[in-house]
């Protein structure tokens, strides 16, 4: 299968080392990398998303949102991402980005691809699955797979 344009172009901005747009600081962070590959035993893309919201938040455990988040929050972006076989990230599509806050929707793509390979969906071979994050202004967030809703 092929990459998209926004997979290379994103890998070639980490393989140069180059941060995805200045003062991005907050919203881009290393992960925290497993030391073996996890596995899914998921049988459709719902209880994927799930398994994946759970590895992100091991990867970036410094960045998740403890508790309910304020009413107010920062930014909303929606991301549909496809996975193979072997869990590698094949393509990340923007659904829904805050328009006041272009440099979030770049860090958290930035962030889907350094912790590609996700979990290898092992009953589903390839998985799209699609995702909310919901990030405070301080740089933290949630995931809509894992909230635990608002004040």
């Amino acid at each position: 299968m092929k990459r998209s344009m926004t997979t290379l172009a994103a890998a070639a901005l980490l393989a140069a080392g180059a941060p995805a747009l200045a003062g991005d600081s907050i919203y881009l962070t290393e992960p925290v990398h497993p030391k073996a590959q996890k596995v899914s035993m998921a049988a459709n893309a719902r209880e994927y998303r799930v398994d994946v919201a759970r590895y992100i938040y091991e990867s970036y455990p410094q960045r998740v949102y403890k508790g309910r988040l304020p009413p107010l929050i920062h930014a909303v972006v929606v991301v549909e991402t496809t996975v193979d076989e072997r869990g590698e990230t094949r393509d990340i599509k923007v659904v829904r980005g805050p328009s006041h806050a272009p440099d979030v929707t770049e860090a958290v793509k930035q962030m889907t691809m350094r912790i590609s390979p996700m979990p290898v969906p092992a009953r589903l071979g390839g998985v799209k699955y699609t995702e909310i994050w919901l990030v405070h202004k301080d740089g933290r967030f949630q995931l809509d797979a894992l909230t635990e809703g608002q004040n």
